[in-house]
């Protein structure tokens, strides 16, 4: 794992689930599932899939994202569509918006068809937290705005919440480099600024510029 967690934090997959509900310990499955491959800080892939999880879903969740009964009713089940994503997962490391969430449901799918995937998660929520302390909030659609980042005024499909949270998740990547000249940033930096406690990230991150400048 840890060789997977030293590769470049602009090299991952950021994926985003749609769900029946807030957790799969309850019942919940995934109706959709968005995922864009980043390679050395450009979108060079792209997966979405829409899967009927073998039950209706309620009207709040139709409304809150446009999946609809009738269009699950045509989908694929979960079981073939998160077997796809599985192989185009590879071995990459993962980040979403608030991870914690789509990594339950991750493990979940992938456990009810016997797979497993090798990489670490990090959450570009929780880097958020730390690195813009000045935003309104920390949601997704509030950090597009604040940002102002390309999107086309969906949210809550999950490929394109997949799309804006790669466009995020460089945001912050080059603000690092950038504003704190770090110019190598594996995913374990991004991982490790997540855990720091928020008073303390701008000296985390000054003594990550200072030991890296002397290496060099």
């Amino acid at each position: 794992m840890a060789g997977l967690m030293d590769r470049d934090a602009d090299t991952v997959i950021v994926l985003d689930f749609e769900t029946t509900g807030m957790s799969p310990d309850q019942g919940d499955r995934a109706i959709e599932i968005g995922a864009v491959k980043l390679e050395g800080g450009e979108i060079v892939d792209r997966f979405q899939g829409l899967m009927n999880p073998g039950m209706r879903i309620s009207g709040f969740i139709e409304h809150f994202t446009g999946v609809t009964n009738a269009m699950l009713s045509k989908a694929p089940p979960c079981e073939a569509v998160m077997g796809a994503f599985n192989d185009f997962l590879g071995d990459a490391n993962l980040v979403a918006h608030n991870a914690s969430f789509d990594r339950r449901f991750l493990d979940a799918e992938c456990y009810r068809i016997s797979r497993a995937y090798k990489g670490a998660f990090a959450c570009s929520m929780l880097a958020a937290r730390r690195l813009y302390p000045d935003a309104p909030n920390h949601k997704l659609g509030t950090l597009v705005a604040f940002h102002q980042l390309p999107n086309d005024g969906t949210f809550h499909r999950a490929l394109a919440d997949a799309q804006m949270t790669a466009h995020l998740w460089l945001v912050m990547l080059n603000d690092i480099r950038r504003i704190h000249r770090i110019d190598s940033i594996p995913f374990s930096l991004m991982q490790a600024l997540s855990r720091v406690p928020k008073n303390a990230v701008p000296a985390f991150l000054r003594r990550l510029s200072v030991s890296r400048g002397e290496r060099c």
